[in-house]
């Protein structure tokens, strides 16, 4: 390998924690792009160059260089162009080995914009509709990114497991509809369900307060 095919590099750098699948290509095969991880400011995928094969056709061939540059280029235009036009996800080519902090505040910049402009469409969805349905994914996380507080942003809460019968359950459920357990006593007797001086079973008793604890009541 010759010393500038050596020496030829490019920094594809990140500033989003936003896992995307491996980039596949002919001429390198697949290539993951690194995340950021907790406490970095960037991560930065390397990207080195490499020789691409044409076919002439008449079993002759023509190699040809591709430059590390080019690579880079190449698969932050894909992933920043993944969602439409104007789209932003945090990716970018450094100038150096390294981002300046001037390409830094740039990216960052622009990735505020475009998040920002996520969040209006979703604001103004939920204004048409009032259906969280029609939220985005990416919507959801340009809010949570920015730090923002809306009415169709929502986190759906595991379910739990009824202690008497295993069923599946939603959290806050008063009374088990499989078997009929009663699982929060107070909540059951507020709506009739059951006398506010029933007793519940110990196993219950226990179930109630470790939900209680753990959702720090």
């Amino acid at each position: 390998m010759s010393t500038q095919a050596a020496a030829d590099f490019a920094a594809l750098v990140n500033i989003s924690a936003e896992k995307w699948p491996p980039r596949q290509r002919t001429y390198f095969g697949s290539l993951e792009i690194r995340p950021v991880a907790d406490g970095e400011a960037f991560a930065i995928t390397p990207i080195r160059g490499c020789t691409g094969v044409m076919d002439l056709g008449d079993k002759r061939i023509m190699e040809y260089r591709i430059t590390a540059r080019e690579i880079a280029e190449d698969i932050a235009r894909e992933i920043n162009g993944d969602s439409g036009e104007g789209s932003f996800h945090g990716v970018f080519v450094a100038a150096g080995d390294l981002p300046t902090e001037a390409e830094l505040a740039d990216a960052r910049r622009r990735l505020e914009e475009f998040q920002r402009r996520l969040v209006a469409a979703a604001d103004l969805e939920w204004e048409r509709t009032k259906n969280p349905m029609f939220i985005t994914d990416l919507e959801r996380r340009a809010a949570r990114h920015l730090g923002l507080e809306k009415p169709w942003l929502y986190d759906a809460k595991p379910l739990a497991d009824c202690p008497l019968c295993a069923e599946k359950i939603k959290p806050g459920v008063a009374v088990c509809r499989s078997c009929g357990a009663i699982l929060d006593r107070e909540k059951a007797a507020q709506y009739g369900f059951v006398a506010r001086d029933r007793k519940v079973p110990a196993e219950l008793q226990r179930q109630n307060e470790k939900r209680e604890k753990e959702a720090g009541k």
